[in-house]
């Protein structure tokens, strides 16, 4: 199962919903708290979900970041499943936070304080401008999205409101 987070246009969350089940066929997708904001979840695999998107052209789309899990959005919550992916990195990474809807966590916090922990467990390098892995946590209201991307595994395209 493959979980996707995707932007949208705030008055085009409909034609996002509609593309993303022409490029993916068999998917579910829900809308969140925020305008614009869409979890997606699909059957297919992440690289073949990433690569069908990448081929689609888009008019609604803004971006896609893959997801690995969905936890609540707590602080040792976030720590305990951002350890466990951060496992497979091989390379330089850095951490890039996103919270909506939340205001007792601070994405800045959150990005040195995860970091941190990932350099004491693993003993990687962080590289803040060109990093082989980012650490992505999308943080909506009770939930947080946690994900690790290689190079290019974000999704961005240019859409005309």
């Amino acid at each position: 199962m493959t979980i996707l987070l995707v932007t949208a246009p705030h008055n085009r969350q409909g034609d996002a919903i509609l593309e993303l089940e022409w490029a993916l066929e068999k998917v579910r997708v829900r809308g969140t708290d925020w305008k614009g904001v869409l979890l997606a979840e699909t059957p297919l695999e992440r690289d073949e979900a990433l690569k069908r998107l990448k081929d689609f052209e888009t008019q609604a789309i803004q971006r896609v970041v893959p997801l690995e899990r969905l936890v609540p959005a707590k602080g040792d919550e976030i720590e305990r499943a951002v350890l466990e992916v951060a496992g497979r990195i091989r390379g330089t990474f850095a951490v890039r936070v996103r919270v909506r809807g939340n205001r007792r966590l601070s994405g800045r916090e959150l990005e040195v304080g995860l970091g941190s922990l990932i350099v004491d467990r693993y003993g990687l390098k962080v590289n803040l401008s060109d990093p082989d892995y980012t650490v992505v946590v999308e943080v909506l209201g009770r939930k947080a999205g946690i994900g690790v991307l290689r190079r290019g595994e974000m999704l961005r395209f240019e859409v005309k409101e």
